[in-house]
């Protein structure tokens, strides 16, 4: 009988002792990949504090203890000095178009994933599929046509052509539908229209709190995607004064020469709001279903 016992204690101890491997193990892997992901952060960070031709001749993965912030204002005077570049401009485009097609994207994909997931009416699995297959279609296809689109509306030149189109967002409609299918049931909807309220009301105050793990992550990727997209701006943006921040840090890059100390600080300034809508909204990734829903 004591035989058996510390049998089944070597046992238990050789199985704590594995899922302790197995943890360390992981956690190894995970901050291998981390450090991977964040040093090319550390390096241009560290960049935006050292001249040009330190830059050019070493890799510096540290600032430039002792004169950061004189080799930082020296930077950034090279940067106020170039005509093509504006932060107060480039931020400003960046910004109202990243929040406004993040709007846009958020609240019109919600409700089309909302309308295919409660309603009823023929051909619905085909729209679906149809939705699902737009987003194999890439950008550099319909580019021209859109580009041709635009110039007819009078449209180019402006910020409209970045913002409205975010209103079909296909892949955050998959995402949101394929979140609701797992955790959203219609008897809240059922219950709602027992109340007498509309389906405005009902999706807008009862069914869209639900949705905000799905909206919250969505927002995330539609904002950093709005405010690191280059290749559509490039085409439809010519002007300086509606040039977003960054087409401004590509403008610096010279034919002859080029201050990298400049180029790192204008990356690092327009990452800055990146980092902050991140850290605000990123805890809405791991959130949990939402709270209020129907038991069976």
């Amino acid at each position: 009988m004591a035989s058996n016992v510390a049998k089944k204690e070597d046992k238990m101890r050789s199985q704590a002792a594995a899922r302790a491997a197995y943890s360390a193990l992981v956690y190894i892997v995970v901050g291998f990949f981390a450090i991977l992901a964040i040093i090319p952060f550390i390096y241009m960070l560290s960049n935006a504090t050292w001249d040009s031709a330190t830059i050019t001749s070493n890799i510096k993965l540290w600032p430039k203890f002792g004169h950061i912030i004189e080799q930082t204002t020296a930077n950034y005077k090279t940067l106020a000095e170039r005509s093509t570049f504006s932060f107060a401009v480039g931020f400003r485009n960046s910004f109202a178009i990243s929040v406004g097609s993040t709007l846009l994207t958020v609240y019109f994909s919600a409700l089309t994933a909302y309308g295919i997931k409660v309603y009823e009416f023929k051909g619905k699995n085909v729209l679906f599929a149809l939705i699902v297959g737009v987003m194999m279609v890439p950008t550099a296809v319909n580019i021209t046509g859109f580009y041709r689109l635009m110039h007819s509306m009078h449209l180019l030149g402006t910020l409209w052509p970045l913002i409205i189109p975010a209103i079909a967002a296909p892949s955050t409609v998959f995402f949101i539908k394929q979140y609701l299918d797992s955790s959203f049931t219609i008897d809240i909807v059922e219950a709602s229209r027992i109340d007498g309220a509309g389906e405005f009301f009902t999706f807008n105050f009862i069914c869209l709190p639900i949705m905000i793990p799905a909206i919250a992550t969505q927002a995330i990727f539609s904002f950093l995607g709005s405010w690191n997209n280059y290749f559509a701006p490039s085409i439809l943006l010519v002007k300086n004064e509606v040039k977003t921040l960054p087409l401004m840090v590509s403008s610096l890059y010279g034919d002859r020469y080029t201050d990298m100390g400049a180029v790192n600080l204008g990356l690092s300034i327009s990452v800055i709001p990146v980092i902050i809508v991140y850290c605000f909204m990123q805890k809405y990734i791991i959130q949990g279903v939402a709270a209020g829903g129907v038991k069976e």
